[in-house]
């Protein structure tokens, strides 16, 4: 998919491989390990209370519903956002809510993981959750994910699942799957300080 996943606003939203990718088809020879930096990625959570959550499914937002829940219960409980980190994987069909908009509807991304705009009743062609509107998520004044990630909330998308969505999203467009599948890291960190990876691209052989 053309650029680009989302970038972040106080952690990195990284894009990690999975071994199962040897199963794949050949990918040019690229060091993943490097361009993503995991260990300095997993090296931001911080805190006395932390917790992962497993986003495999849209689930009408509760992925990031629940990491939002997890600061909210713990300022109830007088821990302040500097001293907890919750980190939402999302894989599967949860990895729309790391595409930017302009992916959602160049791709038709609400019509191939079944999410609708409530506003609409329709496929969805923004990203719902990543700065929500009033009525999308179930309840009002839940933060999306660009306001958790400056809470400190950090999220990453798994890479296995991208590439073989990708090749689904190229089959329905009758696009070749070579022209779909690019990824790029843009990070921000507290003090303001960016970077941007480039874009990566992939195809099969």
């Amino acid at each position: 998919m053309s650029a680009l996943v989302l970038g972040t606003a106080a952690t990195t939203l990284a894009a990690f491989t999975n071994p199962l990718q040897a199963a794949l088809p050949t990918l040019p020879d690229i060091d993943l390990a490097s361009q993503g930096d995991a260990d300095k990625w997993f090296e931001k959570v911080k805190g006395t209370h932390r917790i992962t959550y497993d986003g495999s499914t849209h689930h009408d937002g509760f992925p990031i519903i629940w990491t939002w829940a997890f600061y909210v219960t713990n300022n109830e409980t007088y821990t302040v956002d500097q001293d907890m980190t919750a980190v939402c994987v999302l894989r599967h069909t949860g990895i729309p809510f790391a595409f930017k908009s302009s992916l959602w509807e160049k791709y038709d991304l609400g019509k191939v993981f079944e999410i609708n705009d409530k506003s609409t009743a329709e496929p969805s062609k923004r990203n719902l959750y990543y700065e929500p509107q009033d009525g999308d998520f179930i309840l009002p004044g839940i933060d999306g994910i660009k306001r958790m990630q400056e809470r400190g909330a950090m999220f990453c998308v798994c890479n296995l699942a991208i590439k073989v969505y990708s090749s689904v999203v190229a089959a329905q467009m009758g696009l070749d799957a070579n022209t779909v599948y690019y990824w790029s890291i843009l990070t921000k960190d507290l003090e303001g300080n960016t970077s941007d990876s480039g874009i990566f691209e992939f195809r099969t052989l």
